[in-house]
């Protein structure tokens, strides 16, 4: 950037990102025919004309060389804008951009960056907007339930106890999913606002908070939580308040879909120059064909836990969407239907 910079202080070429290639290809092609008139005028002795053309065909390579590796150097806004835009669609990462210059490539990156700048603010105004339906949604179908459930106190007899218990049934299903939603926003958010950097990870606190966080559903089923831990500090990209968030998630799921008074297995360890925390459960497990699916937004996948708990279709969702954006991997396998299930994260 430093030449494009250098050359954009010329009145005649600040305009114009064409005039700046044609200056410098004007350059790299005078210069060996001022060199080859030089060494005719200023030779100390008469040449031949096999040296003279020897001299104009070295001036001539080392001229193209040097053209060409400015010219190089001169396509780097062009660079920087798609590195930009390469960025921002992978990772969602605001570009810093230079927007002071007038030509078309500081147009183009001004351009790119005032796109993303309105794109981020749409996002947010229509996360706004969904915030605010969602919760006034939630309102008016808590208030739904609320009149079912009163009428239900009532004791009423015939149909009207049905149609009240399926209003009840109802309004809890569309609750939990605008929960679901929220809760998907939320975490996208989180998500955006976490750039990637490299920080320095106890699993010692990570494995305290998580257990803090499942304790009281292990002891609804008198389940037990067996942890190793062959590995207690490791550097990674992902912040420390999302790995605890995916691990209670799947911890949370393992307890889901476990039978009461059984174990669930908690390991960080190291495996092929990989940092890798395995949760393995020994519950209802699943097929070979659902195990893409089950990491689907909203999956059909979904069931019920072994005590009836609803699932919200979307928890391993925000795990594998956590885990990819800091460059780590979330597999899952089982030997089949009650057969349990293994869930492996790699970074």
């Amino acid at each position: 950037m430093q030449l494009y910079k250098r050359l954009s202080r010329f009145g005649f070429l600040q305009n114009s990102y064409a005039f700046k290639f044609l200056f410098i290809a004007f350059l790299g092609i005078h210069i060996p025919l001022i060199g080859i008139l030089f060494f005719v005028l200023y030779a100390p002795q008469p040449e031949s004309p096999w040296m003279i053309l020897l001299f104009a065909l070295v001036m001539t390579l080392v001229a193209t060389a040097i053209t060409l590796t400015i010219l190089k150097r001169l396509i780097r806004p062009i660079e920087l804008a798609s590195d930009a835009l390469k960025n921002y669609r992978k990772d969602r990462t605001m570009p810093l951009l230079p927007i002071e210059f007038k030509d078309e490539a500081g147009l183009l990156m001004r351009n790119i960056l005032e796109t993303i700048q309105d794109n981020e603010k749409h996002i947010k105004e229509k996360q706004d907007l969904m915030y605010l339906l969602s919760h006034d949604l939630k309102r008016f179908t808590g208030n739904s339930q609320s009149l079912a459930q009163l009428i239900l106190e009532e004791k009423p007899t015939g149909q009207i106890t049905e149609y009240a218990g399926l209003i009840a049934q109802s309004t809890s299903q569309q609750l939990h999913f605008m929960e679901s939603f929220l809760k998907l926003l939320k975490v996208q958010d989180e998500i955006v606002k976490n750039i990637p950097e490299v920080r320095n990870i106890s699993f010692e606190k990570i494995h305290a908070q998580v257990l803090e966080q499942v304790q009281q559903q292990l002891a609804l089923k008198n389940i037990e939580l067996i942890s190793s831990m062959e590995v207690k500090k490791k550097e990674l990209l992902i912040h420390p308040e999302l790995l605890v968030r995916v691990l209670v998630n799947l911890v949370d799921n393992a307890i889901k879909f476990s039978h009461p008074g059984s174990q669930i297995n908690l390991r960080y360890d190291v495996r092929n120059g990989h940092t890798q925390i395995v949760v393995t459960d020994s519950g209802l497990g699943f097929t070979e064909r659902q195990k893409d699916a089950i990491f689907e937004k909203f999956t059909n996948q979904k069931k019920l836990g072994t005590a009836n708990e609803s699932s919200t279709g979307i928890g391993l969702y925000l795990c594998k969407t956590i885990v990819e954006k800091y460059k780590g991997r979330i597999t899952a396998s089982s030997d089949g239907v009650n057969q349990g299930a293994t869930f492996t994260l790699s970074f």
